[in-house]
């Protein structure tokens, strides 16, 4: 009898062993409070809050998150790449165009006197607009698509307001996605990463032939303009008719990329507008001054025509390049803040084996 009454004095003194409270055990070393502390009331959770994720579950989504912020880091690299191509391949253009402008000024100038009529620079009553917009090609860059379409639909509520029809052409393919459903889009041209004069030649070529042909009597364009690495802006310019005063004063701006530990950064110079050529008085043309005019003016707008899609091209993969870079951002705070959950999920799970261990000693 009594060897029976022992043996069930041991069993109950091993079940309370197992079963612990506050005052057994030291404060958690992990987290500063008792391991088998009470409770608190919890508040009600959110119906929108999700499944608590295991540590194994945790792992994967860490390894997912760093191998998106890889492809993301890549991306920016790629885009200052195409940046530098760019800034490049506008270097490049630059000394053509200023020579250009110098011959155009100064034939300007010379025919001043002689009251030089020519259908590009003619203005004529607005009937009919047309209306080119410029966006990308592709996504991820931010709100460079968007805001270029929120441009463009303001333009078009004016004309609507002021009863103007107006027909769009659609260079880069996001703005002819939105508006070929919604307004009448007569024609569609990709914008690439690296605009050659080739193709601004096509397009240009394709504006002169409407508007010569009386099919529209303004020539709208609609591009970003190039401010920084982190802002551009939308802007509504008239391309046809030409404007004689805006030839001879319009300045230029040249933005150069650099790096310095890591960081990209743009440094812009300001140009003044090239001075006019000065003929002599006595000078003789071979052909007539008119005509040749006539012939620089095409040439002219080609070139205006291919620094707009050259500055939206760059403004779109500075955009680009600003939306990687926040996207690498959070991926990095949310791997930060998912490793520290793994880990309290760890020191949780160590503690209470520590705790059974523990327990099982003492008893």
């Amino acid at each position: 009898m009594l060897r029976a009454i022992l043996k069930l004095a041991l069993c109950v003194a091993a079940t309370s062993a197992f079963s612990l409270t506050p005052s057994t055990l030291a404060p958690s070393a992990f987290r500063g409070v008792s391991i088998n502390q009470a409770p608190a009331l919890a508040a009600p959770r959110s119906r929108a809050a999700g499944p608590v994720m295991g540590i194994k579950d945790l792992r994967d989504r860490v390894s997912s998150v760093k191998n998106t912020k890889k492809i993301t880091s890549a991306m920016r690299l790629v885009a200052a790449a195409k940046v530098r191509r760019a800034q490049d391949a506008v270097l490049k253009t630059r000394p053509f165009s200023e020579t250009l402008q110098k011959v155009l000024g100064g034939l300007i100038q010379r025919l001043k006197k002689d009251n030089f009529d020519s259908p590009l620079m003619s203005e004529r009553p607005v009937e009919k607009v047309l209306l080119v917009v410029m966006t990308g090609d592709r996504g991820l860059c931010g709100g460079y698509n968007t805001y270029a379409i929120k441009k463009a639909e303001q333009r078009i509520k004016e004309l609507n307001e002021a009863k103007i029809p107006f027909d769009m052409i659609c260079i880069g393919n996001k703005g002819n996605v939105y508006f070929k459903k919604r307004v009448n889009v007569v024609e569609n041209y990709p914008i690439g990463n690296a605009p050659t004069a080739e193709e601004a030649t096509k397009i240009a070529d394709a504006l002169l032939a409407t508007y010569l042909a009386g099919d529209a009597d303004r020539v709208e364009l609609l591009y970003t303009r190039f401010t920084s690495l982190i802002s551009s802006e939308p802007s509504l310019r008239t391309m046809l008719p030409l404007s004689p005063t805006g030839i001879e004063t319009e300045g230029d701006e040249i933005f150069t990329m650099t790096s310095k530990d890591g960081e990209f950064s743009v440094n812009a110079e300001k140009l003044d507008p090239a001075a006019p050529e000065q003929f002599p008085k006595d000078m003789i043309f071979e052909q007539d001054p008119e005509q040749i005019l006539s012939a620089i003016l095409p040439l002219y707008f080609n070139g205006q025509l291919l620094r707009q899609m050259q500055e939206s091209v760059a403004s779109e993969l500075a955009a680009r390049m600003t939306a990687m870079q926040s996207a690498s951002d959070n991926a990095s705070d949310l791997i930060t803040d998912l490793s520290r959950q793994m880990n309290r999920q760890r020191q949780a799970a160590i503690t209470q084996e520590i705790a059974e261990i523990v327990a099982g000693a003492n008893a």
